[in-house]
C-alpha cells in the first residue's frame, strides 16, 4: 500500500481513510442520514426487543412509552457526539485519541471493534439462517446437503459463503457504496414492515389482543421496570454511540447530521415497534402464542411465497444494519491497529474473515453467558461516551488541533501516548457501571448502568483533567459549517 502520509505525521496513526474528510467531499445529506438509521434500526434484535419489555409485564402502550424516552436519549447521545465528525470530518478512531492519545486510543478502539465483529457475526449467521430456509423451500434436494464440517451441515455452510459474499460485495466498494445501498433498503425494509402490519391488522380485526392487555406493573415494580427497559433498550446502540463520527464526517453540515438522526432514529423507531407489536398480536390470534422470532414465524406460517419474500427481507434488513452499524466501524478500528498494511476495503474484508472466527452456530442457540460478557464489555462503553463528550465539549471547547491527532510528542500523547486521567475515568467508570452485574447489594444500578457509566466517566474524566491545555495552534482541514 503507497505511502501517503504528510509530512510531520505518523504512519502509524495515518492514512488515506482515516484522514480527515475535506469539506468538499462531505456530501451526505440529511436523506442520506435518515436512510441509513432507518436501514439500522429495523433489525431481528430491535424487533425482539418489544418481547422482552412486554414480559417484564409492560402494556402494549407503555412499551412504546419506554422506547420513546430510550431513543430520545440515544438521540441526545448521538446528536453531541456526532458533531466533532461533523465539524472536522474525522472518525472515531482518530478522535477518541484527544482524550486518550493515540497509545490509550486503543484500548477503546479494540473494545468497540471485539463488538462490532461479533455482532456482524451474530447478524450474519441469522441471516444465513434465512436464506437457508429460502433455498429449502425453493430446492428439493438442499436440505439433502449433510456432510458436516465444525459442526456445522454443507447447505449452512453455502448459505453462510453467499451471506459472507453479499456483505463483501456492499462494503468492498467503500463508503459511498454503503450510502447508496442504506438509500435504497431503509426505505424498502420498513415498506414491506407496513404490508406485514397491514396483513396483521386484518387477521387481528384491528390492533389485535396485545394492545388490550393492561399493565402488571405498578408502583414502584414499574419505575424500576421501566428503567431497566430503557436502559436495555439503549444497550442495543450503546456501542454505536461512541463511533458515531465515522458517519457524520460524511455528513455536509451539522443541520443535515440532526435532522437525519432524528427521522432516523427516535421517529423510525416509533414507528418501526408498533409494526413489531401489531405483527405479533396476529400471531397469537393464529397460533394462539405470541411467536417474537421473525424467523420461528415464517417457518410457522408454511407458505412458499411467504417464506421466500420473508426471508430475503430479513436478508436485506440483516445486510442494511451490518455494512453500517458493525462492517464499518470494526473496519476503521482494523486501520487504527495497522494505518500502513490496512485500508477500508483490506480491513472489511478482514472482519468478514474474522467474524467466521466467532463460530456462531456452535452458541447460537445457547448463548446466555456469551451474551452476559458482551453486557458488560458494552457497558464499558457508557464511560467512554461521557469522557469523549466531556473532553470535547468541556476541556477542549470543540476546538481540535487535528494534526496533532495524527503525530506522536505532541499536546495530545498525555504519558508517552498513553493519557491517564481518561485511563482511570475509564476504568473506575466501567467498574460502577457494571458493579451490578457481580455484587447483588448493587444490582438496582444494572438498571441504570449506562447513565451511571456515562456520568462516572465523565465526572471523574473531568475531576482529573488539567484546567489550562494548549491552544490548537493548527487545523489543517477547516471545520464544516457547524
Amino acid at each position: 500500500m503507497a505511502d501517503t502520509t504528510p509530512a510531520g505525521y505518523d504512519p502509524g496513526l495515518y492514512n488515506a481513510d482515516l484522514a480527515p474528510v475535506p469539506p468538499a467531499r462531505r456530501d451526505w445529506t440529511w436523506l442520506n442520514m435518515a436512510t441509513v438509521w432507518m436501514g439500522m434500526v429495523h433489525n431481528i434484535v430491535v424487533y425482539e426487543a418489544a418481547a422482552g419489555l412486554m414480559a417484564l409485564g409492560f402494556s402494549a402502550w407503555e412499551c412504546l412509552q419506554v422506547v420513546a424516552v430510550a431513543y430520545v436519549v440515544l438521540f441526545l447521545a448521538m446528536w453531541f457526539n456526532a458533531r466533532a465528525g461533523t465539524r472536522y470530518g474525522i472518525p472515531f478512531c482518530v478522535l477518541i485519541r484527544s482524550a486518550f492519545g493515540p497509545s490509550g486510543a486503543q484500548v477503546p478502539v479494540l473494545l468497540r471493534g471485539f463488538c462490532a465483529i461479533f455482532w456482524f457475526s451474530v447478524q450474519s449467521y441469522a441471516a444465513a439462517q434465512a436464506v437457508d430456509a429460502i433455498l429449502s423451500t425453493l430446492i428439493g434436494g438442499w436440505r439433502a446437503l449433510h456432510p458436516s464440517f465444525l459442526g456445522m451441515q454443507a447447505h449452512m455452510w453455502l448459505a453462510m459463503a453467499l451471506i459472507w459474499a453479499l456483505h463483501a460485495w456492499i462494503a468492498g466498494h467503500g463508503v459511498h457504496r454503503i450510502r447508496n445501498f442504506e438509500l435504497v433498503a431503509g426505505p424498502l425494509v420498513i415498506a414491506i414492515g407496513l404490508l406485514a402490519t397491514i396483513w396483521a391488522l386484518r387477521v387481528g380485526h384491528g390492533p389485535g389482543p396485545l394492545f388490550a392487555q393492561p399493565s402488571r406493573l405498578h408502583g414502584g415494580a414499574f419505575w424500576s421496570a421501566f428503567a431497566l427497559g430503557v436502559t436495555g433498550m439503549i444497550g442495543i446502540w450503546a456501542t454505536f454511540a461512541v463511533n458515531i463520527p465515522d458517519l457524520s464526517r460524511f455528513v455536509r453540515s451539522e443541520r443535515d447530521q440532526v435532522i437525519g438522526q432524528a427521522i432516523g432514529l427516535p421517529v423510525t423507531a416509533l414507528v418501526f415497534t408498533p409494526m413489531g407489536i401489531i405483527t405479533t398480536s396476529a400471531t397469537m390470534i393464529l397460533f394462539g402464542r405470541p411467536i417474537w422470532n421473525p424467523v420461528e414465524l415464517l417457518l410457522t406460517l408454511n407458505h412458499p411465497v411467504i417464506t421466500v419474500l420473508g426471508g430475503a427481507t430479513l436478508v436485506l434488513a440483516t445486510l442494511s444494519v451490518n455494512v453500517v452499524a458493525n462492517i464499518m466501524p470494526a473496519a476503521y478500528d482494523l486501520m487504527n491497529l495497522m494505518p500502513r498494511r490496512l485500508n477500508f476495503d483490506r480491513a472489511s474484508s478482514l472482519v468478514l474473515v474474522l467474524g467466521i472466527f466467532f463460530v456462531p452456530w456452535m452458541w447460537f442457540d445457547d448463548a446466555a453467558s456469551i451474551y452476559q460478557v458482551l453486557n458488560v464489555v458494552g457497558g464499558l462503553l457508557g464511560p467512554v461516551t461521557g469522557i469523549m463528550l466531556a473532553d470535547f465539549y468541556l476541556v477542549r471547547r470543540q476546538m481540535l488541533d487535528i494534526p496533532a491527532l495524527y503525530r506522536r510528542g505532541d499536546h495530545y500523547d498525555g504519558r508517552n501516548g498513553w493519557n491517564p486521567p481518561a485511563l482511570v475515568a475509564f476504568a473506575a467508570g466501567g467498574a460502577l457501571a457494571s458493579a451490578g452485574q457481580f455484587l447483588p447489594a448493587l444490582s438496582g444500578i444494572s438498571a441504570l448502568s449506562w447513565f451511571v457509566g456515562v456520568a462516572a466517566g465523565a465526572g471523574i474524566y473531568l475531576a482529573l483533567s488539567p484546567r489550562h491545555l494548549p491552544e490548537p495552534v493548527n487545523q489543517s482541514i477547516s471545520p464544516s459549517g457547524a
